[in-house]
């Protein structure tokens, strides 16, 4: 049994900005603070890493905190992500479409977005059916914590044991790298997000591609 995991944001998806605009919306909502995720790296971040984060720059309680700004960022992303700059990445569908039918191969998602958030932004673009199970920010603030939580669920999924080197994951960032290498599975990095693919080359990638329409990207694996 083979995994492959994929990343959402720059990596499946650019959700038109919709999430940096949810976050910003809740904190003005709840706290009359305006723009109050600017500065802050996001890139391969769970959610939860980023809400602290803004919740510690302007100085405010956790305690109680992360959940409200959680569910007002909920409520805004159902709605920002109906803008007319999202759009898929390239070669997403067309390499999902010809990896769905393998025998002995699941496809999941291993993201920082809380779940919830990860299924409102796919929903528009009908990807969430290629995506059974996964891991999230929601189960872990750590990203490195997630490959084990993925393949738990796989294997209660499937009935089968899975070996981490024997799942790819699939990103655009550093800690997508990272968060494979320590548990010695792979990674295919994507120059779809704000990394270039020399950058994902220094990260260590073990195989990098400007995006996903080079179709052996993913294929020469299986």
């Amino acid at each position: 049994m083979r995994l492959v995991l994929f990343d959402i944001d720059g990596t499946l998806i650019d959700s038109g900005g919709a999430g940096v605009r949810s976050l910003d919306l809740a904190l003005k909502d709840l706290f009359s603070i305006e723009n109050g995720f600017h500065g802050i790296s996001m890139a391969g971040k769970t959610d939860t890493q980023i809400i602290k984060e803004g919740i510690i720059k302007h100085g405010l309680s956790a305690s109680g905190t992360i959940d409200a700004v959680i569910k007002a960022y909920l409520n805004y992303l159902r709605r920002e992500i109906n803008n007319d700059r999202k759009h898929v990445k390239p070669g997403i569908y067309e390499a999902l479409k010809e990896l769905k039918p393998l025998q002995n191969l699941g496809l999941g998602l291993l993201t920082g977005n809380i779940e919830q958030g990860a299924r409102i932004k796919l929903e528009p673009f009908r990807l969430n059916e290629y995506f059974p199970a996964g891991a999230f920010g929601s189960d872990d603030e750590d990203r490195n914590n997630l490959l084990p939580i993925a393949l738990k669920r796989f294997e209660e999924l499937f009935q089968q044991k899975i070996e981490p080197d024997n799942c790819i994951i699939v990103g655009d960032t550093p800690r997508d790298v990272e968060c494979a290498h320590i548990y010695g599975a792979m990674c295919i990095a994507v120059a779809t997000g704000p990394y270039s693919y020399n950058d994902l080359i220094e990260a260590g990638a073990d195989y990098v591609v400007q995006d996903l329409s080079d179709r052996n990207a993913l294929l020469q694996f299986f």
